[in-house]
Protein backbone atom coordinates (compact mmCIF):
# COMPACT_ATOMS: atom_id res chain seq x y z
CA UNK A 1 0.00 0.00 0.00
CA UNK A 2 1.08 3.35 -0.89
CA UNK A 3 0.13 5.86 1.72
CA UNK A 4 0.57 9.53 1.23
CA UNK A 5 2.40 11.52 3.64
CA UNK A 6 1.71 15.01 3.12
CA UNK A 7 -1.71 17.15 2.31
CA UNK A 8 -1.64 17.78 -0.64
CA UNK A 9 -2.00 15.34 -3.46
CA UNK A 10 -1.85 15.90 -7.15
CA UNK A 11 -3.22 14.38 -9.92
CA UNK A 12 -2.65 14.23 -13.70
CA UNK A 13 -3.54 12.28 -16.22
CA UNK A 14 -3.42 12.07 -20.27
CA UNK A 15 -3.82 10.32 -23.42
CA UNK A 16 -1.22 9.68 -26.03
CA UNK A 17 -0.71 7.71 -29.08
CA UNK A 18 2.62 5.10 -28.65
CA UNK A 19 2.38 4.50 -32.43
CA UNK A 20 0.65 4.45 -35.55
CA UNK A 21 2.48 1.80 -38.12
CA UNK A 22 0.00 1.33 -40.70
CA UNK A 23 0.59 4.02 -43.46
CA UNK A 24 3.57 3.51 -42.48
CA UNK A 25 4.47 -0.37 -43.30
CA UNK A 26 5.84 0.03 -39.34
CA UNK A 27 6.99 -3.17 -37.83
CA UNK A 28 4.37 -3.59 -35.23
CA UNK A 29 1.95 -3.88 -38.45
CA UNK A 30 3.78 -6.00 -40.17
CA UNK A 31 4.44 -8.77 -37.35
CA UNK A 32 8.04 -8.54 -37.66
CA UNK A 33 10.95 -6.89 -35.92
CA UNK A 34 11.00 -4.86 -32.24
CA UNK A 35 7.59 -5.86 -30.31
CA UNK A 36 7.41 -3.39 -27.89
CA UNK A 37 6.94 0.15 -28.14
CA UNK A 38 7.96 2.83 -25.61
CA UNK A 39 6.64 6.46 -25.04
CA UNK A 40 8.79 9.11 -22.93
CA UNK A 41 5.73 11.12 -20.59
CA UNK A 42 6.94 13.97 -18.59
CA UNK A 43 4.54 15.22 -15.47
CA UNK A 44 3.91 19.05 -15.98
CA UNK A 45 5.16 19.50 -12.58
CA UNK A 46 6.94 16.73 -10.58
CA UNK A 47 5.56 14.88 -7.49
CA UNK A 48 7.88 14.76 -4.08
CA UNK A 49 8.25 11.43 -4.72
CA UNK A 50 7.21 8.99 -7.41
CA UNK A 51 3.42 8.49 -7.80
CA UNK A 52 1.29 5.56 -8.18
CA UNK A 53 0.54 5.48 -12.26
CA UNK A 54 -2.42 3.50 -14.18
CA UNK A 55 -2.67 3.16 -17.48
CA UNK A 56 -4.99 1.66 -19.98
CA UNK A 57 -6.03 1.00 -24.24
CA UNK A 58 -8.05 4.31 -25.13
CA UNK A 59 -7.73 2.72 -28.75
CA UNK A 60 -6.19 -0.28 -30.17
CA UNK A 61 -6.32 -1.06 -33.68
CA UNK A 62 -5.88 -4.97 -34.61
CA UNK A 63 -5.81 -7.11 -37.51
CA UNK A 64 -8.20 -9.50 -37.35
CA UNK A 65 -6.66 -12.36 -39.04
CA UNK A 66 -4.45 -12.84 -35.88
CA UNK A 67 -4.67 -13.60 -31.95
CA UNK A 68 -4.94 -10.37 -30.37
CA UNK A 69 -1.95 -10.23 -27.74
CA UNK A 70 -1.15 -6.91 -25.38
CA UNK A 71 0.94 -5.90 -22.68
CA UNK A 72 0.60 -2.48 -21.15
CA UNK A 73 2.36 -1.38 -18.40
CA UNK A 74 3.81 2.28 -16.70
CA UNK A 75 7.23 1.49 -16.35
CA UNK A 76 10.39 3.87 -15.01
CA UNK A 77 8.04 5.53 -13.08
CA UNK A 78 9.84 8.67 -11.44
CA UNK A 79 8.94 11.61 -9.64
CA UNK A 80 9.13 13.65 -12.90
CA UNK A 81 7.52 11.42 -15.67
CA UNK A 82 7.28 7.45 -16.57
CA UNK A 83 7.49 5.02 -20.05
CA UNK A 84 3.72 4.02 -21.14
CA UNK A 85 5.17 0.41 -22.58
CA UNK A 86 3.10 -1.51 -25.45
CA UNK A 87 4.32 -5.22 -25.82
CA UNK A 88 2.87 -7.77 -28.11
CA UNK A 89 4.16 -10.96 -29.65
CA UNK A 90 4.37 -14.00 -32.16
CA UNK A 91 1.60 -12.86 -35.19
CA UNK A 92 -0.24 -10.20 -33.71
CA UNK A 93 -0.28 -7.22 -35.85
CA UNK A 94 -0.81 -3.69 -34.81
CA UNK A 95 -1.73 -1.07 -36.44
CA UNK A 96 -1.84 1.79 -33.78
CA UNK A 97 -2.39 2.64 -30.60
CA UNK A 98 -2.97 4.86 -27.54
CA UNK A 99 -2.97 4.70 -24.60
CA UNK A 100 -4.28 6.39 -21.68
CA UNK A 101 -3.00 7.52 -18.15
CA UNK A 102 -3.20 8.59 -14.44
CA UNK A 103 -0.84 9.74 -12.11
CA UNK A 104 -1.89 10.13 -8.33
CA UNK A 105 0.52 11.13 -5.56
CA UNK A 106 1.93 13.80 -2.98
CA UNK A 107 3.15 16.80 -4.43
CA UNK A 108 4.89 20.12 -2.83
CA UNK A 109 2.81 22.42 -0.71
CA UNK A 110 3.83 26.33 -0.07
CA UNK A 111 3.74 25.59 3.06
CA UNK A 112 5.93 22.91 3.40
CA UNK A 113 9.43 23.84 4.84
CA UNK A 114 12.94 21.99 4.47
CA UNK A 115 14.83 22.22 7.39
CA UNK A 116 18.55 20.68 5.70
Amino acid sequence: MKKIAGSMIGIEQGNDEVFSDFASGGEMWTGSGARERRKPVRFAEPFRVPPSVQVALSLWDMDQGANVRADIVADKITKTGFDLVFRTWSDTRVARVRMSWIAIGEVANEDDWELY
